[in-house]
C-alpha cells in the first residue's frame, strides 16, 4: 500500500508539472465516480440510488458530500471534492454499513452495480482562473440544472497553448459582459490523454440556445476568430447534454 501511494502521488505531480501549472487556491480537485448504465436498466438502477441516499439521510451519515451529474447515453458522474491524493483513501460509506448493516447496504449497491458494464473513477480539476463567473464560482447555479458539457482534447505539445486561448476568451467575455457563464475543468489522475472539459449551465436547452446565439452576437468577428484560433489546438472535440440531480446527490450539511 506504500508503494502504491508514493506511485499515486509521483503520478499526480507528472500530470501537474506537464499539464498545467495553476496555484493550489486557485484551483479545486474532484475525485469523479462514473457509471455507464445500460438505457434498459436506467428506472431501476436510479430506484436503487435514491434508496442509498434516502439511507443516508435516515442515518445522518456526515461527511459524506457529492453531487450528480448524468450525461447523455446513461453516464451517471458523482463529483467529490477533495483536498489531496489521501482523501480517495477515505472509506465514505463505513459509517453507513455500521449504522444498516454491511450486508443491507451491500445489497444497494449490488442493485446498482448489475445496470451496467462499466464503471470507473478519476480526478479532475476546476480552474478558478479559467473560469467564467462573475457573480461567484458555483457547480450549482440556482434554478440552472441543465448542463452542456464541452471536451477539448488536447495533445500535450499543444495544452499550455490551449491554456493561453481559453485565458483570451476569459477576458473578452469579461470585456462583452457576457451573460453565457461556464467552469473551466482539466483532466487529471486517472485520464488518459489531456483534456479541458468546458461545463455551461442553462434552465433549459431552449434558454442555453438562446444564450448561445446572443453571446456569438455579442462577441462579433472578436469572438469568432479566437474560437477558430482556439480549435486549430484542439486534437478532438465532443460536446454532450446533460443535467444536476439534485435528487440523486448528498450532502450532510
Amino acid at each position: 500500500m506504500k508503494t502504491l501511494k508514493t506511485t499515486l502521488l509521483i503520478a499526480l505531480a507528472f500530470v501537474f508539472s506537464t499539464n498545467f501549472a495553476i496555484a493550489q487556491n486557485d484551483s479545486q480537485a474532484f475525485s469523479v465516480h462514473e457509471d455507464q448504465v445500460k438505457p434498459s436498466m436506467i428506472a431501476e438502477y436510479e430506484k436503487a440510488n435514491k434508496e442509498l441516499v434516502a439511507k443516508l439521510k435516515e442515518h445522518n451519515i456526515q461527511d459524506v458530500n457529492w453531487i450528480t451529474s448524468t450525461i447523455q447515453g446513461g453516464r451517471y458522474l458523482y463529483v467529490t471534492p477533495i483536498d489531496n491524493m489521501a482523501d480517495l483513501d477515505k472509506r465514505p460509506f463505513a459509517a453507513l454499513a455500521e449504522k444498516m448493516g454491511g450486508d443491507a447496504m451491500g445489497k444497494i449497491f449490488d442493485d446498482m452495480n448489475k445496470c451496467y458494464d462499466n464503471h470507473g473513477s478519476y480526478v479532475i480539476h476546476l480552474d478558478k482562473n479559467l473560469t467564467y463567473m462573475p457573480d461567484g464560482i458555483t457547480q450549482t447555479p440556482k434554478g440552472e440544472n441543465y448542463r452542456r458539457f464541452f471536451y477539448l482534447h488536447v495533445t500535450p505539445e499543444n495544452y499550455s497553448k490551449l491554456v493561453e486561448k481559453m485565458k483570451a476568451l476569459k477576458e473578452l467575455y469579461a470585456s462583452k459582459g457576457s451573460k453565457v457563464n461556464y467552469r473551466v475543468y482539466h483532466a487529471g489522475f486517472g485520464v488518459i490523454g489531456n483534456y479541458i472539459m468546458v461545463a455551461v449551465a442553462a434552465k433549459d436547452g431552449a434558454e442555453y440556445e438562446k444564450r448561445s446565439a446572443e453571446n456569438n452576437v455579442l462577441l462579433g468577428e472578436e469572438g469568432k476568430s479566437l474560437f477558430d484560433e482556439l480549435f486549430k489546438l484542439v486534437s478532438k472535440f465532443e460536446a454532450f447534454t446533460g443535467g444536476l440531480r439534485p435528487d440523486l446527490g448528498y450532502s450532510s450539511e
